[in-house]
């Protein structure tokens, strides 16, 4: 039995969202399983930054716009909110973003070889005891990435939750594949909606940032 570490999240769009998906539906990728031809989908070669879990997109688009040489695919589930990331692209007319619908664990390990970032900002934490094997970054994910990541390639995962950000450290830090480049306060990112409302909470983020050897 597979475990989900993500809860379906489609529901019922709004007009603006679901005009945004209709519209612009060539820069939308769907998670079928089937090898992924990258430069095709983007009309270039460049860097690729994968992005686990994007929101509303505004820390999305707004990384995209200050790094136009690198191309970003964001997939999530929450298809509302890659209605609202397409938005923000054609607004900010951004030429290097992609979204993808679906599950990331099927798109870095069948549909992708090669990519130079992976990003993971605010997963689920899944707090409950009984739920926490459901987690995204365990030892699974981390070989799964190593596999993917070109040597040099950053896995960068950010978190507010104090059990997760443990779990992550004790993953990441003595994996063979990786080298610790940053373990601490938030490292070179914007802050999202999700992470600003811990921050009013009293919740202060924690970032684990790793190169592939």
């Amino acid at each position: 039995m597979t475990v989900r570490s993500y809860r379906l999240r489609r529901g019922r769009l709004s007009a603006t969202t679901a005009d945004a998906l209709d519209r612009l539906g060539a820069l939308v990728v769907p998670v079928d399983g089937r090898p992924l031809d990258v430069a095709g989908l983007f009309g270039r070669i460049a860097p690729l930054v994968v992005e686990v879990g994007s929101g509303m997109g505004e820390a999305t688009a707004a990384m995209a716009a200050a790094d136009p040489s690198r191309d970003l695919l964001a997939v999530d589930v929450h298809v509302q909110g890659l209605g609202r990331l397409l938005r923000r692209v054609e607004e900010d007319e951004l030429s290097n973003v992609r979204v993808a619908e679906g599950d990331a664990i099927v798109l870095l390990r069948d549909m992708l070889k090669v990519v130079d970032e992976v990003r993971v900002w605010f997963p689920d934490p899944w707090p409950k005891a009984r739920h926490v094997k459901r987690r995204l970054v365990g030892g699974a994910f981390a070989d799964l990435v190593a596999s993917r990541l070109r040597p040099g390639g950053l896995l960068h995962v950010a978190t507010d939750w104090p059990p997760y950000a443990d779990q992550v450290r004790a993953v990441l830090t003595p994996h063979p594949a990786y080298e610790v480049v940053h373990a601490g306060e938030r490292w070179e990112r914007p802050v999202t909606r999700f992470e600003q409302r811990g921050l009013d909470a009293g919740r202060p983020s924690y970032d684990l940032v790793v190169r592939r050897r």
